[in-house]
């Protein structure tokens, strides 16, 4: 009996703190991460209960030069803090069916290369940032292959040693996978995609660094900076 009465208080303490966190706008930052950690797992239990977290692949939001590159929820944005010392570089996209079905697309025009050893990886060379068009960037998609690294999602068009492929906006690139760099350690199926700073010598900075990205809020005209959206769900209103 003992054991029943606490897993029923260890539920309702649960219940109320998810309850909590998803109602107060005004939490800590390390509040606000698990309120998404709570948010990313209610989505991957339940996707089809929670519609309206979701975004289209190919949408363009009121004012956005970019399309949104794949279908689901956008769990972590840019700059969340949710492993220690490490701010989250760019946007993870949680899809709602099983690895290497839910497409990802490109979000702007550009000129893909995929390196020779890059297993669920790809990269778009962007010559004229449309919102700063004296400058290119580039956009690095990630986690497109299964969780052994052995079969990738990535279209066989783009073979690794891929280089300088012309892309167009809303073209089919591959589909989301789960795979974290380390063959069966699955990271959780989604596209990791983060927008990154060239080197002003024609190639990409180093990813790894948040420093080297850029904020994608305005790319998609959605609230995607950790630190500025506390509360609000990153939803596209259509132009």
């Amino acid at each position: 009996m003992l054991k029943i009465i606490i897993i029923i208080l260890i539920g309702a303490i649960a219940a109320f703190g998810f309850l909590f966190l998803q109602r107060n706008p005004r939490l800590p930052i390390p509040l606000v991460t698990l309120r998404r950690d709570l948010q990313v797992d209610e989505w991957l239990r339940n996707p089809h209960a929670h519609p309206d977290w979701a975004v289209k692949d190919g949408q363009q939001c009121s004012g956005a030069p970019f399309l949104i590159p794949s279908s689901g929820f956008i769990g972590y944005l840019w700059d969340d803090s949710f492993h220690a010392g490490h701010r989250h570089q760019g946007i993870d996209i949680f899809g709602s069916l099983p690895s290497g079905q839910t497409p990802v697309i490109a979000a702007y025009a550009g000129y893909l290369s995929r390196l020779k050893d890059w297993k669920a990886s790809l990269i778009i060379r962007v010559p004229r940032d449309p919102l700063e068009p004296t400058r290119q960037i580039w956009l690095y998609y990630t986690h497109l292959a299964d969780a052994s690294g052995y079969i990738s999602y990535i279209l066989p068009e783009f073979p690794p040693a891929t280089r300088e492929v012309k892309i167009e906006a809303g073209q089919l690139l591959g589909y989301q996978g789960n795979y974290s760099g380390y063959p069966n350690k699955p990271v959780g199926i989604h596209l990791h995609f983060s927008i990154i700073k060239d080197d002003e010598k024609g190639l990409y900075l180093n990813e790894l660094n948040i420093e080297n990205t850029i904020d994608p809020s305005p790319y998609f005209a959605l609230p995607l900076d950790a630190y500025k959206n506390n509360a609000t769900l990153p939803v596209c209103n259509p132009p």
